[in-house]
């Protein structure tokens, strides 16, 4: 679990917790006054949104046999 800690937001909005950019492993303010949160810059948002778009984020799984039929076969009648 990332550490937090606590700013006060000079907007008197409480307090702001600092969390772990999920890009670059920063420092990042996490409070509406920070855009990209919950990550530190544009640079890092986009990196991310980048990654995600080519499906970089995919999680491993094995492939079917290869006389499985295609489908649920649950929606099958």
């Amino acid at each position: 679990m990332a550490s937090s800690k606590t700013h006060n937001e000079p907007s008197g909005q409480g307090a702001a917790r600092t969390v772990v950019c999920p890009t670059c492993g920063g420092d990042s303010v996490y409070s509406p006054a920070n855009r990209y949160r919950p990550f530190c810059s544009e640079r890092c948002k986009q990196i991310d949104l980048g990654a995600w778009a080519s499906e970089d984020f995919r999680m491993p799984a094995e492939a079917p046999p290869a006389d499985a039929q295609y489908g649920d076969p649950r929606l099958e009648h």
